[in-house]
């Protein structure tokens, strides 16, 4: 009796995770068993990475705005604090875009709000 093969839809199972681990170090790249606990790991640090990225470019805001209103003499946590009183509805990603690029338009926002 000839042994199984099990053919077309395991070797597509193993293929799909085998493009994943494309470039992937060594044996994590070549042997299905070491690359399913490669790709596995990689898809759960996407996972988390794209959450983490969403945190990481807001205190990357908050730095660039903090550092453009001390240059004009406040503070980050004042200016925030103003804009909110006076509903001015500019989120940090703009706010930290004008700063860098438009730096008269942001100081023309720091003299309105306070």
């Amino acid at each position: 009796m000839p042994r199984v093969k099990r053919g077309f839809k395991a070797r597509r199972r193993r293929n799909r995770i085998f493009r994943h681990a494309k470039g992937f170090y060594s044996a994590r790249g070549r042997i299905f068993g070491d690359a399913v606990e490669a790709v596995r790991n990689a898809w759960q640090y996407q996972f988390i990475h794209r959450r983490k990225r969403k945190r990481d470019f807001r205190r990357l805001w908050i730095a660039r705005i903090n550092a453009a209103v001390r240059s004009l003499g406040g503070s980050y946590s004042k200016l925030v604090h103003a804009l909110k009183n006076k509903n001015i509805g500019l989120d940090r990603k703009i706010l930290a875009d004008l700063a860098a690029v438009h730096p008269d338009a942001f100081k023309a926002v720091v003299q309105a709000a306070g």
